[in-house]
């Protein structure tokens, strides 16, 4: 396989353009005109990951957090991140990231938290939102069929898998043609009156342009009424993952369970340690600035890392239960990753896909 057919895949199932601005994802370093020889996912791109993946054969690895991320100054052997890039480039390794992208999938990180958690019933803390409209044109009968046709010929008018996806409603319209106008049905300063349809379909906010420009050229009207509705409507993705326990915990059992589950030596917990624990919820990474939101929805407890001082005692004067789990929980990716890449690489892909067994948490816990 490819890389660039990798890279459309990965793009096809987790898509690049839905990380954040600021982030750095796709591919960072190789060449998208090899062939794919082994996959290693890892949640950070060290030195060590490295040498992991040319042990194992793996020229292509997919990591979480993007290691060309701040400006770099140069690529040596012997400087920091510079010589990570030279080893990856020295070794032809291709390295791809897949950040805030996946943070936001439906099955991403904190789907993979949650999941280690038993959480039940879960749906997305934060769910995302996109912009379309509904438009809605006015057209002679004899003409809607062709009309129909030409604006589903350019990619108009689909609702997922169904394609054509118009609606019609009969009625009569009416006009007068005055002054210089060129009529295609009626006559100058004579009302006329004509079976008409009103035809109605959606688009993306990115068609808006095209659909208003195919419906001036194809309508047969020298002045066509149409109208576009905007509207808003919750996607399949976002951040974060609110869900059940089976049964209620206290505090302390409930941090001996996040502890076990996801195999953490420590965690810090802020808010009331008689608390009864059962609906929770999670950001993986850095998500403080959400713990209201996830509050309002009735969340116990809300998980996440990088919880700052101030934050804490910001959130424990608000009454609100917090437990920092450590930015590095997200690790439950790697592995979370390569069940996903086995699903989607079924028909396409033979070779090795593999998790990175190397530990690449800053920390040492005393």
């Amino acid at each position: 396989m490819k890389l660039k057919t990798f890279l459309d895949i990965l793009n096809n199932q987790v898509p690049f353009d839905s990380a954040e601005s600021w982030d750095n994802v796709g591919l960072l370093v190789g060449d998208s005109s090899c062939n794919v020889s082994g996959i290693m996912t890892a949640l950070d791109c060290t030195a060590e990951v490295v040498d992991e993946a040319i042990e194992k054969g793996c020229n292509t690895i997919v990591a979480h957090h993007p290691l060309i991320f701040k400006g770099m100054r140069a690529i040596t052997e012997d400087a920091g991140y510079g010589r990570i890039i030279y080893k990856l480039i020295q070794n032809k390794i291709n390295l791809i990231a897949m950040h805030t992208n996946l943070d936001v999938h439906p099955q991403g990180v904190n789907a993979m938290l949650a999941e280690h958690l038993e959480l039940q019933s879960c749906k997305i803390l934060l769910p995302e939102t996109t912009d379309y409209y509904k438009v809605q044109v006015y057209i002679p009968e004899t003409d809607a069929t062709a009309f129909k046709l030409q604006l589903s010929k350019h990619g108009l008018a689909t609702e997922g898998n169904y394609e054509h996806a118009f609606f019609n409603t009969k009625g009569q319209g009416q006009f007068k043609p005055v002054g210089d106008a060129q009529p295609h049905i009626g006559a100058i300063g004579e009302i006329k009156t004509v079976d008409e349809v009103k035809i109605e379909f959606m688009i993306d906010a990115s068609q808006y342009q095209l659909a208003q420009q195919l419906i001036n050229q194809h309508h047969p009207y020298e002045t066509p009424v149409y109208d576009f509705l905007p509207l808003q409507k919750e996607i399949q993705r976002g951040l974060g993952m609110i869900g059940e326990l089976s049964e209620p915990m206290t505090v302390e059992a409930f941090t001996t369970h996040v502890k076990k589950q996801l195999n953490m030596p420590s965690v810090r917990f802020i808010g009331n340690k008689n608390a009864a624990i059962q609906t929770v919820a999670l950001i993986g990474g850095s998500g403080i600035g959400y713990e209201m939101s996830a509050m309002k929805q009735g969340a116990d407890i809300f998980l996440t890392g990088d919880i700052k001082h101030h934050d804490a005692l910001d959130a424990k004067t608000a009454g609100m239960n917090l437990l920092d789990i450590n930015h590095y929980s997200e690790y439950v990716m790697k592995e979370g990753l390569v069940t996903l890449l086995n699903h989607w690489l079924e028909q396409q892909f033979d070779g090795r896909i593999c998790a990175s067994e190397t530990h690449t948490d800053p920390y040492q816990y005393m």
